[in-house]
C-alpha cells in the first residue's frame, strides 16, 4: 500500500513554492499600514491606518477606480456574447477551417501582451479611431473573449447531444431550446468565464497603456504613482483593492467550475 501522507522534502518544496508566491502580496499588504510615505523601509517604523483615509479622499483614485469598473464591466458583456457564440459554432457544428477559427480565437491571449498593444494601437490610428474608453474595451475585449470561449467550448461539448434533439421532438424553436435547454447548462461556465473576464480586464496594464491615451485605469494610475510618486503607502492601499477586487471572482469562478467534470445532461 502507498502512504497517504506526503514525503517531508515535498511538503517543504510546497510550501517554498507558496511563499515565493505570496510574499510579495504579503508585504503590500503591509506596506499599506507603515508609517513612513518616502520608502519602503523593513520593519516598517510603525503602523497606522491614516492612508486608507488619505486614499479614500483622493479624487484621482475614484476617477481610475471608476474606469477601471466600467471597462471591465463592458468588456465582460462582450466577452460574454461573443465568446458564447463562437463556442457554439466550434463545439455544435462542423464546417470547414473550424480548428483554425478556433486557434485564432485563443491567439490573442497567447500572445505577449505588448504585441497585442501594439497592433491594436497600429489599427485605431488606421482607423483614425481617437483614443477613448471605447478603445480601451475594444482591446480589452480582445483576450477576455478567450476566456469565456475557453469556458463554454469546453461546457458545450459536454452537453448532451440528446438533449436539444429531445427539444426539438417536443417543438421547441432554437430560441425556446437555448433558453430553456442550453443556457441553465451552460450558465455556470458562462458565470465563470465573466467573472475571469472580468478580473483581467481590471488589472490589465500592458494593453492599456497603448489603447487609453490619456486616460488612466487605476493600474495605470499605480504605474505613474510609482514612477513619480508623492505617498507611496496610498499605492499599497490601491493595490489591496486590486488584489481583493480580481481575487474574488478568480475564487468564485474556481468554486463554480471545480464540479463541472460530468457531462451536462448525462443520464436524463
Amino acid at each position: 500500500m502507498h502512504s497517504e501522507r506526503a514525503p517531508l522534502g515535498l511538503k517543504i518544496a510546497a510550501f517554498a513554492g507558496l511563499a515565493f508566491l505570496h510574499l510579495p502580496i504579503i508585504l503590500i499588504f503591509v506596506y499599506a499600514f507603515t508609517t513612513e510615505d518616502r520608502s519602503y523601509q523593513w520593519p516598517p517604523p510603525g503602523l497606522t491606518l491614516k492612508w486608507f483615509g488619505v486614499t479614500w479622499n483622493r479624487p484621482d483614485v475614484w476617477a481610475s477606480l471608476g474606469l477601471s469598473l466600467k471597462v471591465a464591466a463592458v468588456s465582460t458583456v462582450i466577452a460574454i456574447a461573443l465568446g458564447t457564440l463562437c463556442a457554439a459554432a466550434v463545439s455544435r457544428a462542423k464546417f470547414f477551417g473550424r480548428e483554425s477559427i478556433s486557434l485564432l480565437v485563443i491567439l490573442p491571449i497567447a500572445l505577449p501582451g505588448i504585441i497585442t498593444g501594439i497592433s491594436l494601437r497600429s489599427a485605431f490610428n488606421l482607423g483614425d479611431i481617437p483614443f477613448s474608453t471605447l478603445t480601451i474595451v475594444l482591446g480589452h475585449a480582445t483576450f477576455c473573449i478567450v476566456v469565456v470561449y475557453n469556458n463554454a467550448v469546453a461546457r458545450f461539448r459536454r452537453l448532451s447531444g440528446s438533449l436539444v434533439e429531445a427539444s426539438a421532438d417536443l417543438g421547441a424553436n432554437s430560441f425556446q431550446t437555448f433558453r430553456h435547454v442550453i443556457l441553465p447548462n451552460i450558465s455556470t461556465a458562462l458565470l465563470a468565464g465573466g467573472m475571469l473576464a472580468f478580473a483581467l480586464s481590471f488589472d490589465e496594464v500592458i494593453v492599456t497603456t497603448f489603447t487609453a491615451g490619456q486616460q488612466q485605469t487605476l493600474p495605470i494610475w499605480m504605474l505613474e504613482e510609482l514612477v513619480r510618486p508623492r505617498q507611496r503607502p496610498v499605492t499599497n492601499v490601491v493595490a489591496m483593492v486590486v488584489v481583493l477586487v480580481t481575487f474574488l471572482p478568480i475564487l468564485g469562478a474556481y468554486y463554480l467550475t471545480r464540479g463541472g467534470t460530468e457531462t451536462a445532461g448525462g443520464g436524463k
